[in-house]
């Protein structure tokens, strides 16, 4: 009778925990899918990236454009380096996958296979930091941002939240830190060495390239050619 009392006496305690938990994940849910739809509309004024290097210390430089005011080029650049069947795909290329996973298994440098969609949820909505939780919340995030958003839209926001250089965020920020220009006239050649850096901005750099970064960025050019995106 005691364990049966000590499980009566608990089952309050379970159904009051059970109820806020629920409430917490709802409240979650709701606000996650109401800023991402609110996004549809307003720009990205900051990431938890964004925020977090700045809470550092970090001089941030970012400055918000729309799709139109970025050039054609910078646009092709990131498609051809990033993500070629961005067009085509609900967010998950699954193609990409299986041949990073054949290539992971012969190569040390790891190779990833994440589109500009998954690249955007995780960019704006979450941590950088590679585990399980975030890549099941980046899935979610990944699926809400193709359902409601635009193609236009998604690239948009990826173009002004991306990190292409040590604290500069966006094709704006880096046309005007690394070539004195506005992103609206960014060249090819320009626009694929920014594209070339962005596996890890912090490494490689546009104003100083290593010769893998020449490399990309001739290779991208060359990609680019067969990029037949337009806004």
């Amino acid at each position: 009778m005691g364990f049966l009392s000590t499980r009566f006496a608990l089952y309050p305690t379970l159904l009051k925990i059970y109820r806020i938990v629920k409430r917490i994940f709802l409240s979650l849910f709701f606000a996650h899918l109401i800023y991402t739809l609110l996004l549809i509309f307003i720009p990205v004024v900051s990431t938890p990236t964004i925020f977090w290097q700045w809470l550092n210390g970090k001089d941030i430089k970012k400055q918000w454009v729309s799709l139109d005011q970025i050039s054609i080029p910078m646009q092709h650049a990131v498609i051809a380096s990033e993500d070629q069947e961005f067009e085509n795909h609900f967010g998950i290329d699954v193609d990409a996958i299986e041949k990073a996973m054949e290539f992971n298994k012969n190569h040390k440098r790891k190779k990833g296979a994440s589109t500009i969609s998954q690249q955007v949820a995780k960019n704006v909505f979450l941590w950088q930091n590679r585990d399980w939780l975030r890549k099941g919340l980046e899935l979610y995030s990944t699926f809400l941002i193709e359902l409601f958003w635009s193609k236009d839209r998604i690239l948009e926001v990826y173009l002004n939240v991306a990190e292409m250089g040590d604290g500069i965020f966006g094709a704006e920020a880096a046309a005007l830190h690394f070539y004195k220009k506005p992103a609206s006239k960014l060249t090819a050649n320009e626009a694929a060495r920014i594209a070339a850096c962005l596996p890890n901005p912090i490494r490689y750099r546009v104003n100083d390239p290593s010769d893998y970064v020449l490399k990309r960025q001739r290779w991208i050019l060359w990609q680019m050619e067969n990029i037949e995106w337009e806004k």
